[in-house]
């Protein structure tokens, strides 16, 4: 943990996290096939899993130390069984089905979980554990997705008063803004690769309880906009 941070901060971005999970679960527990309404609570613990590795990983000091390792330890241990979890649920029947019977209005409201990262990550530059690049006084303008979310999840999805077309290109801009700070936030902890931020470099996401946003709360935004692009496009056929 940082111990110069203020406690508030951790706690703040601890329940960002499970707001995540429990959002996505509701997704889950929604589903339009009972089949996936039955994983709701097989996955809500596989995650909690997750969670607990990424935590004990993170407080026994495992991504903060040697950080000239190349790739990077949190990318070996945190982030790429994440990727590999999307390709599979992309790469198979199953997963295809799983993604497509989740309901797109509760995909589209994991994204308010924006606006509380935002906060934070602003909360962790003015401790100087992150750079102003990430924040929305820089680079990072990831906050409006996370403002228009219930916005577009209302008009767009549970009233229908906006086109499918308007949701799918906001999906499309909103996955846009957050591999945008993805790459800014990757480029600027430190690494061998490290090429942003050298006076004030991106250690947070190298400390608990942040590395759950690069492991846990980035992937899990990822796949709802990569599943809801997904159906939307399927629809357009």
């Amino acid at each position: 943990m940082i111990k110069t941070l203020p406690i508030y901060i951790s706690l703040a971005f601890g329940l960002t996290t499970i707001a995540t999970l429990l959002l996505f679960a509701w997704a889950v527990k929604n589903a339009h096939t009972p089949k996936t309404r039955k994983k709701t609570t097989p996955i809500l613990i596989g995650m909690s899993i997750w969670l607990m590795i990424q935590a004990i990983l993170t407080m026994n000091n495992i991504y903060n130390t040697d950080t000239d390792s190349l790739p990077p330890k949190i990318v070996i241990f945190g982030i790429l069984p994440t990727i590999l979890t999307l390709i599979f649920l992309f790469a198979t029947q199953h997963g295809r089905v799983f993604m497509d019977s989740l309901p797109l209005r509760n995909l589209t409201y994991l994204n308010i979980v924006r606006v509380p990262v935002e906060v934070v990550l602003f909360g962790l530059f003015v401790h100087k554990a992150i750079p102003e690049l990430m924040t929305f006084e820089g680079r990072n303008f990831d906050i409006i997705a996370g403002i228009t979310a219930p916005f577009v999840a209302y008009f767009g999805l549970t009233k229908a008063k906006w086109s499918r077309a308007v949701v799918l290109v906001w999906n499309i801009i909103c996955l846009g803004l957050l591999l945008n700070i993805v790459v800014n936030a990757f480029l600027s902890a430190p690494s061998p690769i490290q090429r942003f931020a050298f006076d004030q470099p991106n250690v947070a996401i190298l400390n608990f309880p942040f590395s759950w946003l690069p492991t846990f709360v980035v992937p899990i935004v990822l796949f709802g906009h990569l599943a809801s692009i997904r159906q939307l496009l399927n629809a357009s056929k």
